[in-house]
């Protein structure tokens, strides 16, 4: 059975598609984290909305979130998800790869609603740079 997790974050990558971001922020915690890039870091709703802006005008408002396997270890009312995610976009000279091992942490809200508390898909790369 298909975990819900991988459905919401289905939609989250349809949203950064359409760049549809008032949508996006429905599915984070008002205290949530983006990292933006190693060593840069948004914080709240209103920041990493901002990020997701400025982040798809660099890609000329062409990316393209994906996922492959996905790993997702749940405890009580919250998950941490180990993903293959894949970026496509018009340009290709980004700094980081386009092809990354994600960690995400999501939160149950107390409507039943899985939260991004901590987006960050640079995973264990952090570390490295």
């Amino acid at each position: 059975m298909e975990h819900e997790l991988k459905e919401v974050i289905k939609k989250c990558d349809i949203a950064i598609k359409q760049e549809d971001f008032d949508l996006l922020m429905n599915y984070y915690t008002d205290d949530a984290i983006l990292v933006i890039k190693p060593g840069m870091i948004a914080r709240g709703k209103e920041e990493i909305k901002s990020a997701f802006i400025k982040i798809a005008k660099y890609f000329n408002n062409s990316l393209t979130p994906t996922q492959g396997e996905m790993i997702i270890l749940e405890a009580g009312d919250t998950a941490l998800v180990i993903s293959q995610t894949f970026l496509e976009a018009d340009k290709n000279d980004s700094d980081y790869s386009m092809d990354r091992r994600a960690t995400y942490v999501f939160k149950k809200s107390p409507q039943g609603e899985w939260l991004c508390a901590i987006d960050n898909s640079y995973g264990t790369d952090l570390i490295i740079k």
